[in-house]
């Protein structure tokens, strides 16, 4: 499990005092940043091959409250990825300073190739920094018909 520690901040709480939905996206944004840095994946990485991770969905469920001047540890753990990694599935959870689990979060994402717009695979070199990885218990090999295991369709506006 990898584990990222966060100041909470003013800015990151709401007028209940609290931390913000908002930061609870932001700190786990963060901590997948920073474990893909760790596996050779930094902004430049993926300028260079022009790729991107994109997410499908983060969904968030709140056991207790977060307060300023308060530490608080993410985790990251891989519960899928596809044969060629275009899809992941990352699981979150926020621990307090007493280090008692606060929230949890599933999410799911892909890779995007940045010139074409569309989801992709990940190149061997790429492929190598994931075979050597912890997977947490209860890992599964994703398939495309995982991503759209809650799929919603847009309704626009009609003018």
């Amino acid at each position: 499990m990898y584990l990222k520690d966060f100041e909470i901040r003013w800015s990151d709480v709401d007028a209940n005092r609290h931390l913000a939905n908002s930061a609870y996206i932001n700190f786990m944004s963060h901590t997948r940043i920073s474990y893909l840095m760790e596996l050779g994946f930094d902004h430049k990485t993926m300028e260079v091959h022009e790729i991107g991770p994109v997410a499908f969905y983060e969904h968030l469920y709140y056991f207790k409250e977060a307060f300023i001047g308060k530490p608080i540890k993410v985790s990251l753990e891989i519960m899928g990825m596809s044969e060629d990694c275009k899809f992941f599935e990352f699981h979150h959870n926020f621990y307090n300073h007493k280090g008692e689990n606060i929230a949890h979060c599933e999410m799911m994402g892909a890779w995007m190739d940045l010139k074409t717009r569309k989801l992709t695979g990940l190149t061997n070199e790429f492929l190598k920094s994931f075979n050597g990885v912890e997977k947490a218990k209860g890992f599964r090999v994703l398939t495309k018909e995982d991503s759209r295991k809650f799929a919603r369709h847009p309704k626009n506006i009609k003018g």
